[in-house]
C-alpha cells in the first residue's frame, strides 16, 4: 500500500451535512492522503459517479473507491463498476465503505463501527485490501445478503419512525402484527445437492452474514470462499410465530433449525416461484418469479479491518 492513497467518495447526499463525515475526510486530509468527494442529488448518482470514476482511476491515481451511505449506496457503486470490470485483478481501485446508513448490515458483519466515521474513513484509506467474492441474481450484483420472502417485506414495511425507536425489535413488532398477510410465500429451489419446495418465512442467499437490521440469516458466511451459503426458514405453524420471529430477531438460527430450517452452501441455485417474489440486493428490490443466483469468485478487493 502506498504511503498516501487517493480516495474518492460516493457520498450520499442526505450525509452531506454530517459533521462527523467532514471531521473525518479533513483528518485524512491533514494526514497526507487525497479525498474527492461526490455527492449524490437523484437516482442513478451513485452509479454514474462510479463509472466516472472507473474512467478517472488512471489519470487521478484513485486507489479507493468510497461508497458513502447505507448497503444500497455500496450495491450502486460497487454494481457499476463491476457491469464494466469484473475481477479482482482487472480492478484499477479497491472498494471501501463508510457506514452512514439506517442499519449498515455489511459494515457490521465485516467489523466496521458505523458509530466511529473517522475509524471507518481511516481503514478505507489504510486497511487490507482483500480480495472478495460477490453474489449475482439474474442480471443484478449484491455484495452483502439477497433476501426474499416475508422478511424481506417486513424490512420494507417497517415504519422508520418505529426503527428509530424500537431498533431491530421493530422488525419483531411488525412481523407479529403483519404475518398473516405478509407470510405467503412459497418456490421451488433447486441447486448442487438441494431440492426444495414449499412455503417459506423466509429465503436468503449470503456472500456476507446478515441483513434486515443485524439478523444473522447467513451466520457461517465467508467472503472469499467462492460460495454462496442459501438459508431457507419454512413457513411456521401460527402458533409458532413469536418463537421463530424472535430466533430470527435473535439470531438463532440453530435454534430455528427445529423448525425446519434448511442451509446449504453452492456455486449456483435456482428460485422458481408461482407468484411475483421480491428479492431484496443489500436492500435494492427486484421482482420476479424465476431467479438464477450466482457465486462471482474473487470479484474484487475490499479495504477491511
Amino acid at each position: 500500500m502506498p504511503e498516501h492513497t487517493h480516495l474518492r467518495i460516493i457520498l450520499h447526499g442526505k450525509a452531506a451535512g454530517r459533521e462527523d463525515v467532514r471531521t473525518a475526510i479533513q483528518k485524512l486530509r491533514s494526514k497526507g492522503h487525497e479525498v474527492t468527494v461526490r455527492v449524490t442529488w437523484e437516482g442513478g448518482d451513485a452509479a454514474r459517479y462510479a463509472l466516472e470514476a472507473l474512467s478517472d482511476a488512471a489519470k487521478d491515481g484513485i486507489d479507493t473507491l468510497v461508497a458513502g451511505g447505507g448497503d444500497g449506496t455500496l450495491n450502486q457503486v460497487v454494481g457499476a463498476v463491476c457491469e464494466e470490470v469484473c475481477g479482482a485483478d482487472n480492478m484499477p481501485f479497491s472498494f471501501g465503505l463508510l457506514p452512514l446508513g439506517t442499519a449498515n448490515d455489511f459494515a457490521w458483519g465485516i467489523g466496521l463501527d458505523p458509530r466511529n466515521i473517522a475509524e471507518c474513513l481511516w481503514i478505507a484509506a489504510t486497511g487490507s485490501a482483500r480480495v472478495m467474492d460477490l453474489g449475482k441474481v439474474n442480471d443484478r450484483i449484491f455484495v452483502n445478503v439477497a433476501t426474499g420472502g416475508f422478511g424481506t417485506r417486513v424490512t420494507t414495511e417497517t415504519d422508520s419512525g418505529l426503527k428509530r425507536i424500537l431498533g431491530g425489535a421493530a422488525y419483531f413488532f411488525t412481523g407479529l402484527n403483519r404475518f398473516s398477510e405478509l407470510a405467503n410465500c412459497s418456490a421451488e429451489v433447486t441447486g448442487e445437492n438441494l431440492s426444495w419446495q414449499g412455503e417459506f418465512l423466509a429465503i436468503a442467499a449470503g456472500n456476507g452474514r446478515q441483513a434486515g437490521g443485524g439478523v444473522p440469516l447467513c451466520p457461517d458466511a465467508k467472503l472469499d470462499d467462492g460460495l454462496l451459503d442459501l438459508t431457507i426458514v419454512p413457513s411456521p405453524e401460527r402458533d409458532q410465530v413469536p418463537d421463530l420471529i424472535g430466533h430470527l430477531m435473535d439470531g438463532g438460527l440453530e435454534q430455528m433449525r427445529r423448525y425446519g430450517a434448511v442451509t446449504a452452501r453452492m456455486a449456483e441455485c435456482r428460485i422458481e416461484t408461482r407468484e411475483d417474489l421480491q428479492i431484496n440486493l443489500d436492500g435494492e428490490p427486484v421482482h420476479g418469479r424465476s431467479f438464477s443466483l450466482k457465486a462471482l469468485p474473487s470479484a474484487v478487493r475490499f479495504r477491511r479491518p
